[in-house]
This record gives structure tokens, sequence and C-alpha cells, in this order.
């Protein structure tokens, strides 16, 4: 089974109460409540509250079953977020992160900078796939990728005051020795408000990872030859992918700063080099790979 990631953004997204989706509000010419110049109520009300927050998520996702599948498994995905002090974590799916700077309230710049790490399980229980060929290649033990992030946002930047576009770049290594490499992956992301209730966003990013890695989860050794019948490949790093998604969320109770929200998702990866060659996925797979989630989100 493979859990793939939404990307920094459906995971913010996942969790309502995310600080750049707590400045959703009503426009202050259309309500003649504030003045133009005025933070908007949830503004306010956050200010005043320091912050704190908590959200809580769960859903599922319809995975490829391995990275390179054509064929796909449904997965339950647990999600979590609280913001204090205005330093915020993140969980979601395999993914946990934190943001160790605190961000002011309100249209500016966010400086992001904290520690990451996620669960690599790709292959890790090849009982859950279904082609026999990559059953035979055996199982990947649970890789253990720790590393940081860095990032810079601006709110108010497109559409209205309190849209979002960030660029973050982080780096993980595996602690376990299961794959023993490091990955590095860019991403771009861009969220916007549509109503108090309704919000859209949309992200790119890609994956550059070292041989080991590619070797680990993309070759064929001659033993896995033997079992698979697949021909021997010894893929080296590089690119891995490139990927682009989307997401949506609707306040069901209350607006997107209180209460339950619907939240879906989607997210395309095309495979690229050898990663793209590799028999898992030339022969036996995709290099288009595509994820889709639906869950519901409950914000304190």
């Amino acid at each position: 089974m493979r859990i793939a990631l939404f990307g920094p953004l459906f995971a913010a997204a996942t969790l309502a109460a995310a600080p750049a989706v707590a400045q959703d509000s009503p426009d202050p010419q259309q309500t003649g409540e504030t003045a133009p110049d005025a933070p908007p109520p949830a503004v306010a009300e956050a200010a005043e509250e320091g912050k704190a927050r908590l959200s809580i998520g769960a859903g599922v996702a319809y995975f490829p079953d391995y990275e390179g599948s054509n064929e796909h498994t449904w997965s339950p995905i647990p999600a979590a977020q609280g913001t204090v002090a205005g330093m915020s974590f993140t969980l979601l799916a395999n993914r946990v992160s934190l943001d160790l700077i605190p961000n002011d309230t309100g249209p500016g710049w966010d400086f992001q900078l904290g520690p990451v790490a996620v669960l690599n399980l790709n292959r890790t229980k090849v009982s859950a796939i279904e082609d026999p060929r990559i059953v035979a290649l055996g199982e990947v033990d649970t890789a253990l990728e720790v590393g940081g992030y860095v990032g810079i946002g601006k709110t108010g930047v497109i559409t209205s005051d309190f849209d979002k576009l960030s660029v973050t770049l982080s780096y993980r290594h595996d602690v376990t020795k299961i794959h023993k490499s490091g990955i590095w992956t860019p991403a771009i992301n861009y969220m916007t408000p549509l109503s108090t209730k309704a919000l859209v966003g949309l992200f790119a990013t890609a994956e550059i990872v070292e041989d080991d890695y590619a070797r680990t989860y993309f070759g064929v050794t001659p033993a896995g030859s033997a079992a698979s019948g697949l021909p021997v490949f010894t893929p080296k790093g590089g690119q891995k992918n490139i990927a682009f998604g989307g997401m949506f969320t609707y306040a069901l109770t209350g607006d997107l700063t209180k209460g339950l929200a619907l939240v879906t998702g989607f997210n395309y990866s095309k495979l690229l080099g050898d990663f793209a060659d590799s028999p898992l996925v030339s022969i036996a797979g995709s290099r288009h790979q595509w994820t889709f989630g639906a869950g519901l989100a409950l914000t304190f």
C-alpha cells in the first residue's frame, strides 16, 4: 500500500482553521460594519483569542497501490492541526510538520521554518498490491524520513486581501536506513477564499531523490528479476516527478473558522526519467499517477 501526499496546500485546506483560511470573512464594504482598512471580524477574533485553534479531520483517498502502479486502492486519512501563539503543527496521513515562526494575523508576509517527518509506506504491504509481479519483488520496510523546511508566503496578492501564495523547500533523510537517501521537495501553493464558507486552492510540487531511493523503490535486482519476470534495472537518482493538484473546502456548519467542513482534493503526478523507465512503471504500471480524496474537518 502506498500513502501519498496531497502536498502542503491540501494539508492546510483539510484543516479549515489554517491561518490563511481563518482570514476568510465578509467584505467590509458589503457589510458596512467596519472601515475598509480595518481587519475583518474573523481576523480580529483570531487575534483576540491568541490564534489558538484546533482542527481534527478524517477522510478517505483513492491511491495507487504503489508509486508507479496503474491500479488503485482506498485508504483512510487522519488529519489534525493546532495553532498556538502563531505557531502551528499539521498532521496529514503519513506526514507531520511544525512551523516554528509565529505569524501575525492579516495581510502580509509569512515566513516558515521547522521540522518535518514522513513515514514512507511505499510497498510496505504487498498483500494490498494486485500485480503478482510486484508482489514477487517482496516488501520494503517502512522508512522514517526526517528533516526540515523553509518557506515564504504572502497574503493579499491576487484576488483579495485574504488569498495567499507561498513557496516552500523541504529536505528529509531516511533515518531508519531503509533507502538511506535524501529527498528534496520544492512546492508552490495558492489558496483563495470564495466566501465565508468556501475556499479553493492549487499547488505544484516535485521531488528530487538520491540513487539509493531510486534503486530501493524503482530498481529490479537479478534475484527480483528471477522471481518476478521483470527485467533487471538499476536506476539513478534525480528528479523523480512533477505534480500538481487542487482542493475545494466548504463549511457545512458555521464558517471556515469554526464548525464542520467538507474537503475534497486531487493530485496528479507524472514520473520522469529513470523512474518512468523502471519496469515497475513502464511494464507493470504507469507514469501517470492520480490520487483523489474527500473528508470532513471539525474546527474548534
